[in-house]
Order: C-alpha cells, then structure tokens, then sequence
C-alpha cells in the first residue's frame, strides 16, 4: 500500500498510529461486509467511575461500531463485590453471541483481578492478559496476543522497520507490554536479539545505544533521551505517565527525534493501534468460535 510518509522536523519517520488504526479498522469493516455482515461482539467490563477508564471503553466501543462490530457494555459501581463481578464476566463467557471479552483494568483497589480474568476462555481473551494466553505465546500455540505489543509490530511492520538480525531493546518487564514483546520480538520470522531492560539495569545509556530498535514501556517520563538512542534507530514509545504538563511518554520526543531513524509519536503512536488490535483480536475470536467464515 503505497502512503505519504511524514517526517519529524529532525528527519525521523514518524510512525502514526492514527492512521495505520483507521487503515486497520477501514479493512475490518471491508471484511465483514464482504462476508454479509454477520454480528461480530466485543464486550466491555468496567467497574466503577474512573473517568480515563470510562474514556477509554467509550473509545472502544465507538472503534468498534466503525469496523462494522457490535458491542455490549457492562458498567458496575465501584462498591461491587468480587463475586458480582465474576458473575457479570462468567455471563459474557456462557453467551455463544458474544466474542470477545474484555474486562478494563486496574480494577478498584478491594477486588483481586486474577480471578476475573481466569473466567475468560483464551479464545474470548481479546486483550490476550490471561494466563492461559501468555503460556499460548510462549508455546506458539494459536491465541490472541496482548493488544499493545502486536500495535508495536504492527507499526514496525507498516512503517517498514527491518528486525530479522537487528538488535532490539525492550524497558520494562510488564505482563501487559514488555514481556510479551520480548517474545514477539525473538519470535521466528520476526529474528531480532532482544534485551530486556529495566529499573535495574546498569548502564542503560550504553544498553540502549546498542539497540536497532528500542521500546520503552516503563512507565517513567521522558527517561529515553537522546543519549540512549544509536543514529537511526527506531524508537517505540509505550509508556503514559501524568505530569503537570499534561501526559508525556517515556521517550523526550523532541530530543529523540534529532537522532532516531524512525519513532512515535506521543500521543497517537502505540495507543491508537492498542485499540486496533483490540479490533482486529475481536474478529480473529469470533472466526475462533466458528461465527466468523475463514
């Protein structure tokens, strides 16, 4: 597909996640039309009234009803017992017309997470957290794969990002983005040498400068200067922190930019394309399940 490729004013492609979301949900939509608009549905758990939360499943559900999907919405207050929650999930994944599941975290700070998610079958885990989906991508095995992590590929796909032989740098060792991007990243036909760095480790300026491609998903601000990165290098920031001046990333853009060879944008690089894979899971679920021809 040919595209007009933007460039940051040091030279850098700028990796938009914006637009490779809408190609995204612009070929999801293409698809289920084609095979006669059969109900595809992603269900939403949320429980309570944290605004950024409600936000965000608003985002979803609006992507969503574009790609050609339908979606259902369970909204509970924040003084739900554990067992009310579980019941709401344990319903979604007896309903044979639901396909997806997914239950927005962090939940209120009195319910233990684990248990929910362990209701969801891998094949209705669209956000692909769960346990038995972690152990599919480390075994190969077919699953849904955590919605961020498959965004960062994605745009390193789109954007024509070499990674067979290349080294990659990943910050941060979370089960929601840095360890499964480890794996996607080492993964056969992908081929890169991945290090996983963190909080911990020494000399991460001369870690970093070895890397071809790094990923910052730690959660810290701005910590990805340009001392870190090697001329020409792609750079994929994850991270959201919130600061006084508004949310910033891991990586110092402007600072960055100078040097990179390829980076995103902050907002609207890895966050756009965590809701399209969202999408994309959703319908690879429902193909799963048999509601879906192919």
């Amino acid at each position: 597909m040919t595209q007009t490729i933007e460039r940051t004013a040091g030279g850098a492609v700028l990796m938009d996640g914006n637009r490779l979301r809408d190609e995204t949900i612009a070929a999801l939509r293409a698809t289920i039309e084609a095979a006669g608009s059969p109900a595809v549905c992603l269900a939403t758990v949320l429980v309570g009234d944290d605004r950024p939360s409600q936000l965000y499943v608003a985002s979803k559900q609006k992507k969503a009803a574009e790609a050609g999907m339908t979606s259902r919405h369970i909204g509970l207050p924040g003084d739900a017992s554990q067992a009310q929650v579980e019941d709401a999930v344990a319903a979604l994944v007896a309903d044979p017309t639901v396909h997806g599941i997914l239950c927005q975290l962090p939940l209120p700070a009195s319910l233990d997470p684990e248990p929910v998610l362990s209701l969801i079958p891998p094949e209705k885990d669209v956000d692909g957290l769960t346990e038995r989906s972690l152990g599919r991508l480390v075994r190969g095995l077919p699953g849904h794969v955590g919605c961020t992590p498959r965004g960062v590929m994605r745009l390193l796909d789109r954007y024509g990002v070499a990674t067979s032989g290349k080294r990659a740098v990943v910050i941060g060792r979370s089960t929601l983005v840095g360890l499964p991007q480890v794996l996607l990243l080492g993964r056969k036909g992908v081929d890169c040498t991945v290090t996983l760095a963190h909080s911990r480790t020494a000399d991460m300026i001369e870690v970093c400068r070895e890397a071809d491609i790094i990923v910052a998903a730690a959660g810290s601000a701005r910590m990805v200067t340009a001392a870190h990165v090697k001329p020409g290098a792609a750079v994929i920031d994850v991270g959201v922190s919130r600061t006084e001046a508004g949310i910033v990333g891991d990586v110092d853009f402007e600072a960055v930019q100078a040097v990179a060879g390829a980076i995103t944008p902050m907002p609207g690089g890895t966050g756009p394309m965590t809701i399209a894979c969202l999408l994309e899971n959703t319908l690879s679920a429902a193909r799963m399940q048999g509601a879906f021809p192919g």
